[in-house]
């Protein structure tokens, strides 16, 4: 069996942007009332706060499994572009106590899922890597 070391780093990279997954499964289970007084305090509706559940928790199932991953990595990167406009703009240039930037996570998480978009899911995954979506 031959390895395929770009699929296997495009698993890796995969796997990675999927642990958003856990704050999707947080905001789920537990809290989405917080998310929702954020997207109110913007000025939007509060259902909008229900996309979060789709950028946090269905996307990054998709994305790891490797099902439809190009839009799922596109559905995330809107997703934390939101994060970054509602949730943390007043704190988007600024750095923390130990020097880090206020929104790497974010931006950890965007580009990441941006990756995925250009890269595809490769060969492993459900989809195999085949399809415009994949």
């Amino acid at each position: 069996m031959k390895v395929h070391r770009d699929d296997i780093g495009k698993l890796i990279l995969r796997l990675t942007c999927g642990i958003l997954l856990f704050h999707g499964i947080f905001k789920v289970f537990t809290d989405i009332q917080h998310v929702k007084n954020l997207v109110i305090a913007a000025g939007l509706p509060a259902v909008v706060a229900y996309g979060s559940i789709i950028g946090e928790f269905i996307a990054p199932i998709f994305l790891i499994i490797g099902y439809k991953a190009r839009l799922a990595a596109l559905v995330m990167v809107f997703n934390m572009i939101m994060t970054i406009v509602v949730a943390h703009r007043a704190v988007a240039f600024k750095l923390n106590d130990f020097g880090g930037w206020m929104i790497e996570t974010n931006m950890l998480f965007l580009l990441t899922a941006l990756a995925v978009f250009f890269f595809g899911a490769g060969r492993y995954s459900v989809s195999g890597g085949k399809g415009p979506w994949q």
